[in-house]
């Protein structure tokens, strides 16, 4: 009895235990190497495609969607040589992406509209955009998701979709841009006097352009006295640098013509 009972254990281990084991260990050999070859195939592809000068947006998209392919495969792989029909793996996969697809409308969405900002391309990595009330450097367009950087060094991350169905403001695609300021003078304040002394002034400011040249008008009037529009341009790299430049040289023209301080002024008549 003893010895048919190891007859049995001992058939049972060499049928089916042995080829489990060295299906799982085929399986994990399978998964190991094939995660090297994806690593060394993925680097291999972004190195062509740098060579190749595409463009650093299309290149990262590109890039990502082989990884993703190539993992598929590779699991594919791998249930084959546990003798899961892969055929029936693929019926598997399609079935659960239906499911996925009603469930997860919004990401597949996101997915969507991520190709559509591929092809139509609105923005590059690299440009200053605003856009789902987020204002920063495109840093990289991914399947679902964009990352910008704000101006404060802040990571976002927006959603393809709510990307593409909003306005799109992008900062980089003109070669310049306009810098909009208002200067307030005093009641008995000379304008043409202070446009004057202003376009001196701008001239000497850094990243100013001459062509075209900084527009100093006449906007408006208010109980203070004129307001003067003043709007330098530059390259949008620096922007904030001429922003803050032109700030000051509208303080620094005031002081040194001995400008008086803007004040409301009120007349009050009897008219008894």
């Amino acid at each position: 009895m003893q010895e048919d009972l190891v007859t049995q254990a001992s058939t049972f281990f060499t049928t089916f235990v042995v080829p489990l084991g060295w299906k799982l260990l085929g399986a994990i050999a399978v998964w190991i190497v094939g995660g090297w070859i994806v690593k060394f195939a993925a680097a291999a592809f972004g190195r062509m495609l740098v060579a190749r000068k595409v463009d650093p947006t299309l290149g990262r998209y590109l890039e990502a969607s082989a990884v993703v392919l190539m993992k598929v495969l590779v699991l594919i792989a791998v249930f084959g040589v546990l003798g899961i029909e892969t055929t029936s793996f693929a019926a598997l996969i399609a079935a659960v992406g239906i499911a996925i697809g009603a469930a997860w409308a919004g990401l597949l969405s996101n997915f969507a509209a991520g190709i559509f900002l591929m092809t139509l391309r609105p923005f590059k990595v690299g440009d200053m955009i605003t856009v789902a009330g987020v204002t920063g450097d495109v840093k990289e367009i991914g399947l679902f998701v964009t990352a910008l950087d704000t101006v404060d060094n802040v990571r976002i991350y927006v959603g393809n979709a709510k990307i593409f169905s909003d306005t799109i403001h992008n900062y980089s695609t003109n070669p310049h841009r306009r810098v909009d300021l208002k200067a307030q003078l005093a009641h008995g304040v000379n304008p043409y006097d202070a446009i004057r002394r202003l376009e001196a002034k701008l001239a000497a400011v850094p990243n100013v352009l001459k062509t075209p040249p900084p527009s100093l008008q006449i906007l408006e009037f208010t109980p203070l006295g004129a307001v003067l529009a003043v709007r330098p341009y530059c390259h949008n790299d620096h922007y904030w640098q001429v922003y803050f430049d032109t700030n000051r040289a509208i303080n620094d023209v005031g002081g040194e013509a001995g400008y008086p301080a803007p004040e409301a002024r009120m007349a009050v008549r009897n008219t008894a």
